[in-house]
């Protein structure tokens, strides 16, 4: 379950519980879903019930009950307590990112994309910012309309010549990513594009040696190993990528989806080093191996998707 489907859970929970009379309230549009403050318990925590106790002349957390009772019972979700002053906090079902690998992997690159922006119109210049933009909006629903002001039409010259395309993109995208835009010439993991690029090329490798020895990712009937146990912050790292693109999207901000891609890659390095995804020698790959390899092909395809969204190609090999 992603952030974005948690939320339209939520939503579901306060329009069942104004149709059943239980609460007097307007439905609002949207639950936020965030991962919880500091101090906060479970996965995700919405504060949907603080919102609603003023319409609904109610104190905020016997708005939370009502929702929590309602909650409850939803396969993906183990637990909904309420905390605070009427906070929701959710604890996802053990196998709730495993089902997300197996979600990306059916979707593909369009993991993510969704109706967020729908009717919603977005207008944007021209350059590589605007067309980022552009593609996350339109990725999400919107409308988009071009216009001639903003941004040059094309990227300077003379920063294509100094760092190819791709990393003149990325500089633009996320000025603050590198100390200055030469630091993306270098083929190390200090450097946050090839970081990215790498993890990409790395997951392919994964899948075309596992080819090799003649197995790929679990099926859809196969036993599965819990990401949790595995790469469980790999895992919240693909469940939230949705979210991610609707904020990139919302707030015209290309770089939260860099940033967040960086941490994907981060995690599937932390993630590799500790949990070989081939078997050694001649041993027979297992179950944790083929849960393993459908991980990291899901991260890979986050990758590859995110990259794409902003104007960056993601090659397998490098």
């Amino acid at each position: 379950m992603t952030p974005a489907e948690l939320s339209r859970t939520v939503l579901r929970a306060v329009r069942r519980a104004v149709d059943e009379g239980v609460l007097r309230a307007p439905v609002p549009e949207r639950a936020v879903v965030e991962r919880p403050r500091p101090g906060g318990r479970g996965d995700y925590a919405t504060n949907v019930a603080l919102k609603l106790a003023g319409p609904a002349g109610r104190p905020a957390r016997e708005v939370a009950e009502i929702l929590r009772a309602l909650l409850i019972g939803y396969e993906a979700i183990s637990d909904v307590e309420v905390t605070g002053p009427g906070f929701l906090n959710f604890t996802l079902a053990q196998d709730a990112h495993a089902s997300v690998v197996r979600t990306v992997l059916t979707q593909g690159r369009a993991y993510g994309h969704g109706g967020a922006l729908a009717g919603d119109v977005v207008r944007v210049g021209r350059g590589p910012l605007a067309d980022a933009v552009a593609r996350l909006a339109h990725a999400q629903g919107a409308t988009v309309v071009r216009t001639e002001t903003g941004e040059p039409g094309s990227l300077p010259s003379a920063l294509v010549a100094r760092l190819g395309r791709d990393a003149a993109v990325w500089s633009l995208l996320w000025p603050t990513a590198t100390a200055s835009p030469d630091d993306l010439l270098v083929q190390r993991e200090t450097n946050p594009l090839f970081r990215v690029r790498y993890a990409h090329a790395r997951t392919r490798a994964l899948v075309r040696n596992a080819g090799t020895l003649g197995f790929e990712g679990e099926g859809e009937g196969e036993r599965e190993v819990s990401v949790e146990e595995e790469g469980d912050q790999l895992g919240r790292v693909l469940v939230d990528y949705p979210g991610v693109l609707e904020a990139a999207a919302r707030h015209r901000a290309p770089d939260r989806l860099a940033r967040h891609l960086d941490m994907a890659a981060e995690a599937f390095f932390r993630f590799h080093d500790t949990h070989p995804v081939l078997p050694p020698g001649d041993e027979k790959p297992s179950v944790a191996h083929r849960s393993r390899l459908a991980l990291a092909e899901a991260t890979g395809t986050v990758l590859a998707g995110g990259l794409s969204l902003l104007g960056i190609s993601a090659p397998e090999h490098l």
